[in-house]
């Protein structure tokens, strides 16, 4: 396991599951340049490891997941072309190719809802709530949010959040489709934990194949889905992993999954 270049980035693996806390809960666990750049360090660990399968987002504390980019540090950026090549922590969570999941907590307002839109599935607590904000500060999202909220929740329920910046809470989320399950703040997180461990437990590399195949699907016509699903279909048919999972079918009993 690394030790991640920011200590506001907190890491901590149990079996083949890695949990990764925004830990800055003073500031509602905004994200500093540094603090990407620690997720960057500590996705490429993931991606590299044989021994982690799946990973849980979250954010420290009980008020925010994650409330964006930290404002004031914005200003640091010499020119506004610097601020556009900058590190960007989204980007850093969509790099990985292991299942990815948010477990939102409190606030995800800005950058904090890009991040978890940058995951692969989303649980909220009760008290968790969504936002794009930034059109009452004169801009719009820079890491994916329209075109993610628009997958997520539809065109017309993106444009309400992104056009008004106003919030919604974590029933109208989940009634929208924003988020797959909300439950009790005290076992939000045990129950992300709980799906990444299944999630590890089920063959690696079709873990893995099954993320890139459905952000593929996203971005592709239908007849290029279909093929490149079929493609990839073909490629964990022929792992060792697929054998296994085939012979313990066979004979009745738990498949064992090494990733090969």
């Amino acid at each position: 396991m690394i030790t991640p270049s920011s200590s506001d980035i907190r890491l901590e693996v149990d079996g083949h599951v890695a949990t990764v806390t925004l830990a800055r809960p003073a500031k509602l666990n905004s994200v500093t340049q540094e603090m990407s750049d620690a997720l960057v360090q500590v996705i490429e660990w993931a991606n590299g490891s044989d021994s982690i399968r799946a990973i849980v987002l979250t954010g420290d504390g009980e008020r925010a997941f994650c409330a964006g980019s930290d404002i004031r540090s914005l200003d640091t950026y010499a020119t506004p072309w610097d601020f556009r090549n900058r590190t960007d922590y989204c980007d850093a969570i969509r790099a990985g190719r292991k299942p990815v999941i948010a477990a939102v907590n409190g606030y995800a307002f800005g950058g904090g809802l890009e991040t978890a839109l940058s995951c692969d599935i989303r649980l909220s607590s009760t008290t968790a709530s969504f936002a794009a904000p930034e059109i009452k500060l004169g801009w719009i999202g820079g890491g994916g949010m329209a075109t993610f909220l628009s997958h997520s929740i539809g065109a017309s329920n993106a444009a309400l959040m992104l056009m008004t910046g106003d919030p919604i809470d974590a029933d109208t989320a989940l009634r929208w489709g924003l988020v797959s399950e909300v439950v009790e703040p005290g076992r939000l997180l045990r129950r992300a934990q709980e799906l990444a461990a299944v999630i590890a437990s089920r063959p690696p590399i079709a873990a893995e194949t099954a993320k890139a195949n459905l952000r593929a699907a996203v971005n592709m016509t239908q007849e290029e889905a279909l093929r490149y699903e079929r493609d990839l279909q073909t490629i964990t048919f022929a792992t060792s992993d697929a054998d296994e999972g085939r012979a313990a079918f066979a004979e009745k009993r738990l498949g064992v999954f090494h990733r090969r």
